[in-house]
């Protein structure tokens, strides 16, 4: 018998199983008023997925950092158990990077979609590929899964574990330091700042972000424009 999950204080689990997806679950939830904390999850042979409850006492615009603090949270969990040459870097659009390639992503919903406005709840998932849909990597370069990275030795009810920990460990950083920490801990795991990008149909380079994690943008013309993190929100 495999050993119970276990999560840190004020952090719940909810195992699913067969097609439920976490993220779905955990908005339901949320919605019905259950209690910031709640992880629902989904560990299949071939892929992790997961969704997390929060219930923001701040704007949505400042609580969408929870966003970026998730992805923290996973690069630290994964740096922690897998091998030291392995490297995960993290988009703006919430998809992770595991050695320079694709590798999931992050979601986000929230009861509210006015950035002024304090959401009753935010939910942020994540799906990880843990082995290639193919057996054919050069069909999908761009593409990977975490045990095709030499993550094999990873199981996904400890990486499960870890996400858990290190991402309540920068909550209460954010909440007690403010966001000067978690930036400077995103900035040292950003992928293509600097570089030219494509979001939400704009195109330029990608300067950095602003003070709620908005993505800076800076077109041919040299005209910087802001794409607020409140655009990544998914609709019920």
């Amino acid at each position: 018998m495999s050993e119970p999950i276990v999560f840190p204080p004020l952090m719940s689990g909810l195992a699913v199983t067969g097609p439920i997806d976490p993220f779905d679950t955990a908005c339901a939830k949320a919605a019905m008023g259950c209690d910031a904390g709640l992880i629902v999850y989904n560990l299949a042979p071939n892929m992790m997925t997961a969704a997390m409850v929060f219930a923001p006492e701040v704007p949505l615009a400042s609580a969408m950092a929870m966003l970026p603090t998730c992805g923290i949270g996973f690069q630290n969990a994964l740096g922690a158990l897998a091998p030291p040459e392995v490297a995960v870097h993290l988009e703006w659009n919430g998809a992770l990077r595991v050695n320079g390639a694709r590798c999931g992503r992050f979601r986000v919903m929230a009861s509210d979609t006015d950035p002024a406005s304090s959401p009753d709840w935010l939910v942020v998932g994540v799906a990880i590929p843990l082995w290639p849909a193919s057996d054919n990597p050069g069909e999908t370069p761009d593409a990977t899964a975490l045990y095709a990275e030499g993550c094999s030795d990873v199981e996904a009810p400890a990486l499960l574990e870890a996400w858990a920990r290190h991402t309540l460990n920068w909550i209460n950083r954010w909440e007690h330091d403010g966001p000067r920490p978690l930036h400077e801990e995103w900035r040292g795991l950003a992928h293509d700042v600097g570089e030219a990008v494509t979001q939400n149909g704009k195109t330029g380079t990608f300067m950095g972000v602003d003070e709620d994690f908005g993505m800076l943008l800076r077109d041919a013309d040299g005209t910087t424009q802001l794409i607020p993190l409140t655009t990544l929100l998914e609709t019920p």
